[in-house]
């Protein structure tokens, strides 16, 4: 499985950026897709999950309301919409996947950086 993470860059707070994940190597219907973060000093964390194959999602509490995970199929792409971003959002943010039946995620693509001004 390859994971190509692009899309993060500079935003003011309140602004918008899409995060876009290119999946390659497999077929993904067994898998779950997700995107997690990590902040400078602190430990990666959790950010948005979809299950490939029916859509179905799940968001940390932080950013439920303002983040949006999405698939597209044909693509092969995962995208993350951020919108209302705050300060607190700025960290290196990573494409992963896992299969259906395994705890943790396996497959890792390269982090992209995300920087919230105030």
């Amino acid at each position: 499985v390859q994971l190509q993470a692009s899309g993060g860059g500079l935003v003011q707070a309140g602004g918008s950026l899409r995060l876009s994940c290119a999946a390659s190597g497999r077929t993904f219907s067994n898998y779950y897709m997700a995107w997690f973060r990590q902040a400078p000093g602190k430990e990666r964390e959790f950010v948005a999950s979809i299950r490939w194959s029916v859509g179905i999602t799940s968001y940390a509490d932080s950013v439920t309301g303002r983040f949006t995970i999405s698939r597209d199929k044909v693509k092969n792409t995962v995208t993350l919409q951020m919108n209302s971003l705050k300060p607190e959002d700025t960290a290196v943010y990573y494409c992963a996947a896992r299969l259906l039946q395994v705890s943790a995620y396996e497959y890792w693509g390269q982090g992209t950086q995300v920087t919230v001004s105030s």
